[in-house]
């Protein structure tokens, strides 16, 4: 996270660039996902990013306990936070799980999965620009449990 500035003087609210945050989020990163739609949230979350930083609004003053102040840092980790599952998203290219990627579908509407180039798990290195985080994979390996398709239906 950045150090926010308490006298930035804009005009909304943390609250505000939350909503607009959760809405790009639920929208096009949601249980229903495609590339297009992922390719836009990895373009207005930066977008949206920036007019956060021009027009927070934070009330109140930094010397004593201050709610909106900290609200606002924590919108502003969800930003990063929101890139990163917009980018893992993208990179999955299947529908495996609770997650579908629309373009990953049979004619019927069910999953279609790609174990041989997806069953790891990612974790994601900080790389100090939010739009170019470092994945790190680790391969699923199961003894006992097979891997099987999620039905839709």
């Amino acid at each position: 996270m950045t150090a926010l500035a308490i006298d930035i003087g804009g005009t909304k609210g943390p609250d505000h660039f939350h909503r607009e945050l959760g809405k790009i989020i639920w929208d096009y990163c949601g249980m229903d996902r495609n590339q297009v739609g992922l390719e836009k949230a990895l373009a207005e979350i930066p977008a949206l990013h920036a007019e956060f930083k021009k027009d927070l609004r934070v009330t109140g003053s930094g010397t004593s306990l201050n709610q909106t102040l900290e609200k606002a840092a924590r919108v502003d980790d969800f930003f990063e936070l929101g890139m990163l599952m917009c980018q893992d998203a993208l990179t999955r290219e299947e529908s495996c799980g609770g997650h579908f990627r629309s373009e990953y579908q049979t004619e019927e509407g069910e999953a279609v999965r790609d174990d041989e180039n997806f069953a790891h798990v990612s974790a994601w290195e900080w790389s100090g620009d939010m739009a170019n985080p470092i994945e790190h994979r680790e391969p699923l390996e199961y003894e006992v449990v097979k891997f099987q398709t999620r039905s839709y239906k």
